[in-house]
């Protein structure tokens, strides 16, 4: 690369400690700061750049979350909106863990079933569980009544 490219290239800082989600596919980094629940008004330096030059994906986004550690549920989440994404725990500004995200087989107490006959939206204590019969886009079919969800169903209740 040139030095006049990188001359023009934006540089974006180094978190001290927490989190950095990369390879978020072009345009869902917000869906995945939505998923975690931040609204910027938390008191910590967070980076958000979206769609950004990629390899891997032609474009992708970038998280970074100072003083943030993500809980398995979350990762889980971000998992439904983001299958290709990676994690990378930062200490005193050094990467120390970096991890795939892994969409798991079986879905527990994310989503909820549409069937409301489904014996999971009833009075019963069972969580919800779904299987994922495809992972892009994104379906997950019911262990309890077998219906079967779409990626923007999920999205829908995902990010609310």
């Amino acid at each position: 690369m040139g030095d006049a490219v990188r001359e023009k290239e934006l540089r974006v800082s180094k978190i001290k400690d927490g989190t950095v989600i990369d390879h978020i596919h072009g345009g869902f980094a917000l869906d995945v700061v939505r998923i975690l629940g931040l609204t910027g008004k938390e008191k910590r330096v967070m980076t958000i750049a979206i769609n950004v030059p990629s390899k891997r994906f032609g474009v992708k986004d970038i998280i970074k979350i100072e003083g943030k550690a993500l809980s398995s549920q979350e990762v889980n989440r971000i998992a439904l909106v983001a299958p290709h994404a990676s994690i990378n725990i930062v200490h005193d500004y050094e990467v120390v863990e970096k991890t795939e995200v892994k969409l798991p087989q079986a879905i527990e107490g994310i989503v909820k079933c549409a069937n409301p006959c489904c014996i999971s939206n009833s009075d019963e204590p069972i969580v919800s569980k779904f299987y994922v019969k495809r992972e892009e886009p994104l379906l997950l079919k019911c262990h309890y009544c077998g219906i079967v969800l779409e990626q923007a169903e999920v999205l829908s209740q995902v990010l609310r």
